[in-house]
């Protein structure tokens, strides 16, 4: 589509915003960190972990700056965007370490800054502004709207909906969707009913069955204090993608309102938060799409790619800061690291690297420098050998979280044992050729990868101070992420 008005009014927008970040960061260097990921993928405890780690003296040898002492204080201080929710970190760390529960997931945006004071290799003393930026992915998926008009997002979602097990999930609104007259008058009760049937089968969709991720529009899962408005009632209709709607009609009520949620929710959040981003991590919870099955996988992969394609990627220079910021790193980390034996992490880190192939090497084209880390930000399990007969197998202490069950056994949620999680393939490629069984097509005994849900680990306090936070390559992530700017 070509750029309208408007759009070419938010470019000069971003430009003037651009410029004034600048000028504040000249004399006070900020970096803006986004972290994102699909839903249950971490970022919460991502950003706790980052925080107490390093204002609390967390083990992170890998990060160079903090493990050879050049960071002397670090400190949170007020955030920038008065309009901005801080991040709970607070509350985080209590429920994490105090109640043993891992915090609430991501539904709106927050922010916090963490300020670092460093000395240079060179021992001249600096000071670094990090404000991080927590933001649910679903938004990013919301991005490629900007450029779709209403019939082509309709012929797109309903062409997903017809595909795989997403099928029969749309069931219940496809048989809605085919009494609808796309040219009958405008009719409330009927949008309202085909918005939430088409939530409905997002939602479905969503279940730890299928761990389906391409799920936009992002709002409808999280609607918020838009909950019930008009631009969050519409749904895609079954019309021609070059036809035009009759005034009054349906049709012409459902563009409008599209129209309006892309007014009132996607452009804010890509002028007034995404497109000021500097670097940016993206979690994903790729044991939850082998859980799922194959269906799963190929539908995470194809998200990871659109989230990709909406960075504004590219090298930064002075420029590009001045007047179109880039993000010029970006990092892809597959979480829960902790629930496989070490001697799979390499293997997790390559099917990653192979899902984000494609859209990794335009970035790189592009000047950026992407990375992928199998991570998990806090450890909740520990490894063993356990006798087996006569065997000894590699396997993971820990303790379920409450209602999870394996092998017809239910967990209670306090007693922890010893599980045995199997191996991943040494090849990415037989995952993605789809040979292997999931939830979403036979029962979890049968499934061919069944990765528990664990509760966080029970830590003993020393003293007063509260207990470091044990990791998997957070070090490694931080190192990636800003190592270069505390240099």
């Amino acid at each position: 589509m070509a750029p309208s008005f408007q759009d070419i009014v938010e470019e000069a927008r971003l430009s003037a915003r651009a410029l004034l970040d600048y000028g504040d960061s000249f004399f006070h260097p900020t970096v803006r960190l986004g972290v994102t990921g699909l839903s249950r993928a971490g970022k919460t405890v991502f950003i706790t972990a980052l925080i107490h780690g390093i204002t609390r003296g967390g083990r992170f040898p890998v990060f160079e700056a903090f493990a050879t002492g050049r960071i002397a204080r670090a400190r949170l201080e007020p955030q920038p965007d008065d309009a901005v929710p801080r991040f709970d970190y607070e509350n985080h760390v209590r429920t994490l370490i105090e109640e043993r529960r891992w915090p609430a997931s991501t539904v709106d945006i927050s922010e916090l800054r963490l300020v670092m004071d460093y000395q240079r290799p060179n021992g001249a003393d600096r000071t670094l502004t990090l404000d991080i930026v927590d933001y649910p992915g679903e938004w990013l998926l919301d991005l490629p709207l900007l450029n779709k008009g209403f019939e082509q997002w309709s012929a797109e979602s309903l062409a997903l909906s017809r595909e795989g097990p997403r099928e029969k999930l749309a069931a219940p609104w496809h048989e809605h969707l085919a009494t609808l007259n796309a040219e009958a008058r405008e009719d409330e009760p009927a949008a309202r009913m085909a918005a939430k049937l088409f939530t409905d089968y997002l939602r479905a969709c969503r279940d730890e069955r299928f761990a389906m991720s391409l799920l936009p529009p992002g709002r409808f899962l999280m609607p918020g204090s838009l909950a019930g408005s008009p631009a969050l009632t519409f749904a895609p209709l079954d019309v021609a993608a070059d036809g035009t709607a009759p005034d009054g009609s349906l049709w012409a009520m459902m563009r409008r309102r599209y129209e309006a949620y892309k007014d009132v929710v996607v452009r804010p959040f890509f002028r007034d938060h995404f497109a000021r981003l500097d670097r940016q991590i993206v979690l994903v919870d790729a044991l939850a799409a082998f859980n799922a099955g194959p269906e799963a996988l190929h539908d995470l992969e194809a998200a990871l790619a659109g989230i990709l394609d909406c960075f504004r990627i590219g090298r930064s220079t002075i420029l590009s800061n001045l007047f179109r910021p880039r993000i010029d790193r970006i990092l892809f980390a597959a979480t829960k690291a902790d629930h496989l034996h070490h001697s799979s992490h390499d293997r997790l880190e390559a099917i990653l690297r192979r899902a984000v192939a494609k859209a990794a090497d335009r970035a790189e084209y592009a000047g950026a420098a992407i990375d992928v880390v199998a991570l998990a930000a806090v450890r909740a399990t520990r490894e063993a050998m356990v006798a087996r007969g006569r065997d000894k197998l590699p396997s993971l202490l820990g303790t379920p979280a409450p209602g999870e069950v394996a092998n017809g056994d239910t967990f209670d949620g306090e007693t922890e044992v010893a599980t045995f999680p199997g191996d991943l393939p040494s090849d990415p490629e037989e995952l993605f050729k789809g040979t292997f069984r999931g939830l979403s097509s036979t029962h979890s005994e049968q499934a061919d990868y069944r990765f528990l849900r664990y509760r966080p680990p029970l830590l003993q306090r020393e003293g007063d101070d509260e207990p470091a936070l044990p990791h998997i390559r957070l070090d490694r992530a931080l190192q990636f992420l800003i190592g270069d700017k505390l240099q």
